[in-house]
C-alpha cells in the first residue's frame, strides 16, 4: 500500500505563489472552450514570469448535456441553482473569484452573484473594456439564441460602456446559429460550410454598420478567427481569460 504524508502535502500547498490569488472556473459549457479558457490562463501566467509558473485553479466541470435540457424547457431556475452550487464548491475549495466558462450562463449571472460567496467576473465587462479601447460604439454580436435575443449581454454593454449592438435580423439565422453552437461546435465538429455560413452573417451586420464582431460564445473561436475578417473581432473566450489572468495577478480588470 502507498503511505503519503498529508503534511507534507500541506507543505507543497503552501508554496504556491503567494501574490496569486486562486481563481474558479465554472466548465463543461462546452468542454472544449473551457479547454481554451485553461490552456489560456496558464501560457499567460508562464508568459508573465518566464517560467512554468502555473496559476492556482479550481474547475468544476458542469454538464453540458443537462444543461441544453434545461435550456430548452426553460428551467432558468434549475441552471441558476447548478451554477450556486458550483461557486459554493470554488468557495469552498479557496478560490477568491469564480467565472461562467461561456456567455449563456450570464443569463442568470445576477441570481447567481446573489447566492455566491465569491464574486464572478462578469463576461459582458471584458467584452465592453475591449471593445471601448478600440474606440467602438456599435459592434455585431453572435451566439446562442438567449445571448442574442435577451438584454444579458446587450444591456451590460449599452448601460455601462455606451455600445450599440445589433444581431441578425431574421429568426432562421439567429436559430440556425444557436443549432450550430449546440449540435456542431461544442460537440467539435468544424465544417467549412459552417464557417462559411457565419462568415456570411457576420458580413450582413457589417453591411449594416458593425464596426466590429462580438463573438458572442465562446465556441465560436474554434472556427472563426481575426485573419477571416477585415473588422475587429472580439473573442469572448481570451478577453474573458485575460479578465481572469488580471484577477489572479492582481491587476486591474
Amino acid at each position: 500500500m502507498f503511505n503519503y504524508n498529508t503534511s507534507s502535502i500541506e507543505n507543497h500547498q503552501n508554496m504556491q505563489h503567494p501574490m496569486l490569488r486562486k481563481l474558479g472556473l465554472i466548465g463543461g459549457l462546452s468542454w472544449h472552450s473551457t479547454l481554451e479558457y485553461y490552456m489560456y490562463l496558464n501560457q499567460t501566467i508562464n508568459d508573465h514570469f518566464g517560467n512554468n509558473t502555473n496559476p492556482p485553479l479550481v474547475l468544476v466541470n458542469l454538464d453540458q448535456y443537462c444543461m441544453h435540457q434545461l435550456q430548452k424547457s426553460d428551467q432558468w431556475d434549475a441552471i441558476a441553482r447548478m451554477l450556486i452550487e458550483a461557486c459554493d464548491q470554488l468557495y469552498k475549495a479557496g478560490a477568491s473569484a469564480a467565472m461562467f466558462c461561456a456567455n449563456t450562463p450570464h443569463k442568470v449571472y445576477h441570481d447567481v452573484q446573489r447566492h455566491s460567496m465569491i464574486p464572478i467576473l462578469h463576461i459582458g465587462d471584458a467584452i465592453g473594456a475591449a471593445v471601448r479601447k478600440k474606440g467602438l460604439c456599435k459592434v455585431g454580436l453572435i451566439g446562442t439564441v438567449f445571448t442574442m435575443e435577451e438584454p444579458f449581454i446587450a444591456k451590460i454593454l449599452k448601460d455601462k460602456y455606451d455600445i450599440d449592438i445589433m444581431v441578425p435580423d431574421q429568426e432562421k439565422d439567429r436559430e440556425k446559429l444557436h443549432t450550430i453552437i449546440q449540435k456542431e461546435l461544442s460537440l467539435g465538429i468544424l465544417k467549412l460550410e459552417t464557417k462559411k455560413y457565419i462568415l456570411d452573417q457576420i458580413a450582413i451586420l457589417e453591411s449594416k454598420g458593425a464596426e466590429g464582431i462580438i463573438l458572442g460564445c465562446t465556441e465560436f473561436p474554434l472556427i472563426i478567427g481575426q485573419n477571416d475578417l477585415n473588422i475587429p473581432i472580439f473573442n469572448t473566450t481570451l478577453l474573458h481569460a485575460q479578465m481572469g489572468v488580471d484577477f489572479i495577478l492582481r491587476s486591474e480588470f
